[in-house]
């Protein structure tokens, strides 16, 4: 008994944020739709303001359940530009929490309503969050020859003619580490050694098509690359041995105590756009972000383990940010749940609004 209690009430910490967070979705779709009919007859840059700010109240309620409620602490090294810029965001992948990382750089840059993401095929089929990712400009990509890059070259091109802010995030590994499965490690580094690069260790291969892409079609409108590593202290061992890193129900498990973020800005003008030298150059990032994480998992220095070189600093997150959407997507969705006419709405929002958008993001990709 007193063990199915314990259970149940650890469960509870994942489902009661993952409740509202779910839950307010047909309300949120429903006010993004209600703009989106008004903005037909406004320019495209009027209606990418709003979208902006709705995304950001959205995104700013997830964090208060990914931040303030589970308390993690956040560390970073380096400092993150006070200004908004347009930039595409680079980090190591290994997790799904990863996503969360990019919100969290994002809303301290007060640029939380900017952040895009370029995303795997297979999350198109999302329910209503698949569609609205990508009306809200970000692009699916296949990890195959039949990736489509003039539909997302034409897509990021359309969104700086019509000067879209930019915060576009990129896992270049194109799928997650995960110490526990070493035949897709060791076949990384077999590709690796194949187009004769340097083996990684912490991270995989990474592949350049996507990210290539992107700054090719946003050459114009882009001022620096965000170059991020990402280490979990609550995947690290005593014997100095690196573990998988935490789910999203595991990080609103409270799993994860700090997350240790390494920040790195690399001016436009830096990064060459000819493919052969743009490889090199990703790669060579990759192999920075290798030596970091070994340093955060392997260093005989007890001062020094679980940590990145240099200073990092905590960086709370103000309940004054996040803490408002919160009361505004209740506000919304209540109304809809106490009666009946309302409940009919949200279910019907929540099945058609999931059909249309399966069909819509796979016609207009």
């Amino acid at each position: 008994m007193l063990l199915s209690l314990v259970v149940h009430t650890y469960s509870l910490r994942y489902w009661f944020p993952a409740t509202i967070m779910l839950g307010s979705a047909p309300a949120y779709l429903l006010s993004w739709g209600a703009w989106r009919l008004l903005s037909t007859v406004l320019p495209a840059r009027m209606y990418h303001k709003l979208d902006d700010r709705l995304y950001s109240m959205y995104q700013s309620m997830v964090l208060f359940f990914f931040e303030n409620y589970t308390g993690v602490e956040i560390i970073i090294y380096g400092d993150i530009p006070k200004n908004k810029e347009n930039v595409i965001y680079l980090s190591n992948h290994q997790c799904t929490a990863d996503w969360i990382i990019a919100d969290m750089l994002a809303i301290r840059q007060s640029a939380l309503g900017h952040v895009r993401y370029v995303l795997k095929d297979g999350l198109k089929w999302l329910p209503l969050y698949g569609w609205y990712f990508s009306q809200h400009g970000g692009a699916y990509v296949k990890r195959s020859a039949r990736f489509s890059e003039m539909a997302m070259k034409k897509k990021l091109y359309n969104q700086t003619q019509s000067g879209t802010p930019m915060f576009l995030v990129i896992f270049p590994e194109g799928t997650r580490y995960n110490p526990e499965l070493k035949n897709v490690i060791a076949d990384s580094q077999a590709f690796a050694t194949k187009e004769g690069l340097a083996v990684l260790k912490h991270t995989l291969t990474p592949r350049m098509k996507a990210s290539h892409i992107a700054l090719e079609a946003m050459k114009d409108h882009l001022h620096a690359v965000y170059d991020v590593t990402v280490a979990y202290e609550s995947t690290h061992t005593v014997s100095r041995q690196r573990k998988s890193a935490p789910s999203m129900p595991e990080f609103l498990c409270k799993e994860c105590p700090r997350v240790h973020i390494h920040f790195d800005r690399v001016d436009i003008k830096e990064i060459p756009l000819e493919p052969l030298f743009f490889r090199r150059w990703l790669h060579e990032r990759f192999e920075i972000k290798d030596r970091l994480l070994t340093d955060f998992y392997e260093s005989e220095d007890d001062d020094k383990i679980c940590r990145f070189p240099g200073e990092g600093k905590p960086s709370p997150l103000l309940l004054s940010k996040t803490f408002p959407s919160v009361m505004i997507l209740g506000g919304l969705t209540l109304p809809l749940l106490l009666t009946e006419s309302g409940r009919r709405l949200y279910v019907r929002t929540w099945v058609y609004g999931t059909l249309l958008g399966w069909l819509w993001v796979n016609a207009f990709p």
